[in-house]
């Protein structure tokens, strides 16, 4: 049996790959692991707070692993942490790691090549799988998530804070991907068969994060909407 560990962001398309792998007898997940921002002590790009996160784990009966890196960090030095993690993992029979990805070619090929260079294996159980019939099927097992971010180039802040819902999906401007794989949105999962009991949670403030090219240092005023969980 191979002994895997799986990327989590506390959102749908990790919890997706987590529901899949479960259901092949072949592989056993002996944790997850999860990027979290040292400044912030929160999950890159999702923004969930550590505690919403230690809880939501908490319904999965699953070790969970944070790999802690500073905020704004290069990629080399997120190389380095994702390196150094996983070559401890391998030392203990770790041969797999798993992803949420869906279709960006370039980001499945980066994470080969770079468990490749310490002789692991990645996974992608939900790879080439339509990104509508994926969402379809999310929501017909009973997961429940809403949007924990957005990305204001792709959609206002009326998206903030949406279930994910078959309304979510049929309201969806056509130009953004319905699991948001482009950067579109990001999402908290809260519920579903992976869960031992839904997560309890509050909508709290919105926080506008801009982008901003370091080379001009000016907002380009489509930056990130979060939303605080609580």
């Amino acid at each position: 049996m191979k002994k895997a560990v799986l990327f989590w962001s506390a959102g749908k398309d990790s919890a997706m790959a987590l529901y899949k792998v479960q259901q092949v007898p072949t592989i056993e997940i002996v944790a997850i692991i999860t990027t979290m921002n040292e400044k912030y002590q929160r999950i890159s790009m999702h923004g969930i707070s550590e505690t919403i996160l230690d809880r939501q784990v908490g319904q999965l009966g699953i070790p969970l692993i944070k790999m802690w890196v500073p905020n704004e960090a290069d990629n080399n030095l997120y190389e380095e942490k994702f390196l150094n993690v996983c070559q401890n993992l391998k030392g203990k029979g770790i041969d797999t790691v798993i992803f949420g990805d869906i279709f960006l070619d370039d980001l499945r090929l980066y994470r080969e090549n770079l468990l490749s260079q310490i002789g692991l294996k990645a996974y992608f159980p939900l790879w080439k799988i339509s990104t509508k019939q994926l969402l379809n099927e999310f929501i017909e097992l009973g997961f429940q998530a809403i949007t924990c971010c957005i990305s204001l180039k792709s959609l206002d802040n009326a998206w903030i804070g949406k279930q994910i819902d078959y309304q979510f999906l049929r309201q969806l401007p056509t130009v953004v991907d319905p699991c948001g794989e482009n950067g579109e949105f990001h999402t908290f999962c809260y519920a579903g068969p992976i869960f031992n009991e839904a997560i309890p949670y509050q909508m709290g403030e919105l926080v506008y994060k801009p982008f901003i090219i370091k080379s001009k240092e000016k907002d380009l005023g489509n930056g990130f909407l979060f939303l605080d969980i609580l």
